[in-house]
């Protein structure tokens, strides 16, 4: 019988949709993972809705629900997981629980999406409080071991602006030299030879030999925009790298080529109905554009590979 895999994911919940914990809970069901939801947030939807409403958990809630866990002696985990947050005491807690179980489990791997902001027409905007960037910059990514940025969320924690892949690799290295073993830029707007159609997306991989020497595996992968704003793609992007990168822990290449692949069918699979349901040529609403992640369980649990990432 395989060992069994336990993940603690502190993440968002809401009622109605996939983002967050919903993103991630079932692909990583589907792939063979216990995984146990910590909820940061539990909303009626994401805030991309015209409505929202619910409740956020705070620091104490957070300290008090690990406490339950720990006094059953069940604080066990090989993996932790964490993507948005907006309080810094709230991220604080998260580093002394990563800390912790790492001192139970020197083993665990923490995967880390460290969710700040994002590029519109070629502007970084941050859509958390600023007084979350030292935090992660000094705090959180030095406990992590994999992270899952976007261009502008790697310039900020980097202080380097990418405006080449060259100057994407230097910045992939310093955030290597601040913890991490592992670096995927999710996204930039560097230029791809495929056309305007193309995103590019980097990884790299450090590895020590027995030895004590380190080998660096770097990859690139281009992949086919799609037309539409979605909610919760970092969310689902994070939670299915954690469990290719499990099952293919030397291979940087094949986890991203699996989990980019999985996406694609997924945002496809989206978009298709969303365009259905919309009809007549009208642009799909945050209702229609929700993840189909149930209706892609054959395709998360094993994903066609319609991407392939070139070693650089």
């Amino acid at each position: 019988m395989e060992a069994e895999c336990r993940v603690l994911s502190i993440q968002s919940h809401v009622v109605r949709g996939y983002v967050g914990n919903r993103a991630a809970t079932f692909p990583l069901q589907v792939l063979g993972f216990e995984i146990d939801a910590l909820n940061s947030v539990q909303f009626s939807n994401h805030t991309g809705y015209a409505h929202w409403k619910g409740q956020v958990l705070n620091s104490d809630e957070l300290h008090e629900l690990y406490e339950g866990l720990k006094l059953n002696n069940v604080n066990k985990y090989d993996y932790v997981l964490t993507g948005y947050a907006r309080d810094k005491s709230f991220l604080a807690s998260v580093v002394d629980i990563v800390r912790e179980l790492k001192q139970q489990n020197s083993k665990l791997v923490y995967v880390c999406d460290p969710v700040m902001g994002d590029k519109w027409n070629g502007e970084g905007s941050m859509y958390v409080p600023e007084d979350l960037l030292p935090v992660y910059k000094e705090k959180v990514v030095p406990v992590a071991d994999i992270i899952t940025p976007n261009q502008f969320e790697a310039e900020l924690l980097s202080g380097r602006k990418i405006h080449s892949e060259e100057e994407a690799l230097v910045v992939m290295d310093v955030l290597h030299a601040m913890g991490p073993d592992t670096v995927v830029i999710t996204s930039s707007d560097l230029p791809s030879s495929r056309g305007s159609d193309y995103l590019i997306a980097l990884g790299s991989q450090r590895t020590r030999n027995p030895d004590g020497s380190v080998v660096t595996e770097r990859i690139r992968m281009e992949m086919h925009k799609v037309d539409a704003v979605f909610v919760g793609t970092g969310d689902l992007f994070a939670a299915m790298l954690l469990a290719w990168t499990h099952k293919h822990p030397n291979n940087l290449k094949v986890a991203c080529e699996k989990t980019v692949s999985a996406m694609h069918h997924v945002l496809q699979r989206t978009i298709k109905c969303a365009k259905a349901q919309a009809a007549g040529g009208l642009k799909p609403s945050p209702v229609q554009l929700e993840l189909r992640i149930v209706q892609s369980k054959k395709d998360i649990e094993n994903p066609e590979i319609v991407v392939q990432a070139t070693v650089l």
